[in-house]
């Protein structure tokens, strides 16, 4: 693990402690099982999506996958991301609409994607480690609902926290990378 991940897993632990102590002080019981089912289901699906999608692009440095265009400016891309102003003149030539249309139907017959292709690129969407969590954050919604100890605005709350605190840490990690 590396020293981000800790990080991660420690803050995520202490927050999810502060959390039980605030229910159990504060709130009654039902409070603490929102918040927890909330919180856990929410972090599972946090580091799952972190998890596959790091797999994803070592994979696509692996493979030396490039999915960016280099050729223009981020300037450039930002002002014109159509290229509509560029500098090159593209000369019109005058064609009958049937010749246009044709040529536009085997530019996309060209670059039609293969089934191989698109399930390479899906696979961070569908990794198992995202489907399961997604799965434990929908069975703990049902379970909540069907026990009649949903309460709505806790399960919000602790949904919302994982994601807060993962950009909050690696926010202070890039701080802290950016002073030394």
């Amino acid at each position: 693990m590396t020293s981000i991940n800790t990080k991660l897993l420690k803050t995520l632990i202490v927050v999810d402690i502060i959390i039980i102590l605030i229910s159990v002080i504060f709130f009654d019981i039902k409070t603490l099982y929102n918040t927890q089912i909330g919180f856990i289901s929410a972090a599972l699906v946090m580091i799952a999506s972190m998890i596959s999608y790091r797999r994803m692009v070592n994979t696509a440095v692996e493979h030396n996958v490039i999915t960016m265009d280099d050729s223009r400016d981020v300037i450039d891309k930002l002002e014109d991301p159509y290229d509509l102003y560029s500098e090159e003149i593209v000369e019109a030539e005058e064609k009958d609409l049937v010749e246009t249309v044709k040529e536009e139907k085997k530019s996309l017959k060209e670059n039609k994607r293969t089934l191989s292709q698109t399930i390479k690129d899906s696979k961070a969407a569908f990794s198992f480690y995202r489907l399961g969590a997604y799965a434990i954050l929908v069975l703990g919604f049902l379970y909540l609902n069907r026990q009649g100890l949903l309460h709505i605005p806790s399960y919000i709350l602790a949904l919302s926290i994982p994601p807060m605190v993962i950009v909050i840490v690696f926010m202070m990690n890039k701080e802290n990378h950016s002073q030394d």
